[in-house]
């Protein structure tokens, strides 16, 4: 099936879609790739973590704002309704994760000393939190990691089944 214009995301969706999946696998990439590094590399590596969750959250509230302002394109009538469904929650879930995970771990370094900069350019303030709120920010931004993982796995499975099994174009909307 042959998607329309009319059937695709807007442009600046579908850029603001594909940029903060690139952010987010990279700030994956340097959370994980660095544990392992020498204390030096490992909070250079955390300072562009930070800086990088900080752009995430701001791309990620403006695509929230975008998407609130333009109506996502209906689903194809090769969608399910439960998969219209899922699709729906999954992308709202979205949304609430990729501005809770970075406001919790905002939350969690605001309750240290060491400053907030964002990639060296300039100081970001740090929230008023107590220690107790800046240590459930750091638990609370590992679990939230661990959920978007797997609603992750849930969207990838998903955009796979409609281009391999049901080549039906779905993907194509956000391409």
């Amino acid at each position: 099936m042959n998607t329309t214009a009319s059937a695709r995301y807007t442009r600046t969706a579908i850029v603001l879609h594909w940029l903060i999946a690139v952010l987010i696998l990279a700030n994956f990439a340097l959370a994980w790739g660095s544990e392992d590094l020498s204390k030096a590399a490992h909070a250079a590596a955390m300072g562009y973590h930070k800086s990088i969750g900080l752009s995430i959250l701001a791309l990620s509230l403006i695509r929230l704002f975008w998407r609130l302002g333009h109506k996502a394109p209906p689903y194809l009538p090769s969608v399910s309704p439960l998969e219209a469904r899922v699709a729906t929650l999954s992308t709202w879930g979205f949304y609430a994760l990729m501005i809770a995970i970075p406001l919790s771990g905002w939350a969690m370094v605001s309750g240290g000393q060491k400053p907030l900069e964002y990639f060296g350019l300039f100081p970001v303030a740090k929230l008023p939190v107590t220690k107790a709120l800046a240590e459930a920010g750091h638990e609370g931004h590992e679990v939230l990691a661990f959920l978007f993982l797997a609603l992750l796995a849930l969207h990838l499975a998903g955009a796979l089944k409609h281009r391999l099994i049901d080549k039906d174009g779905t993907l194509q909307r956000m391409m």
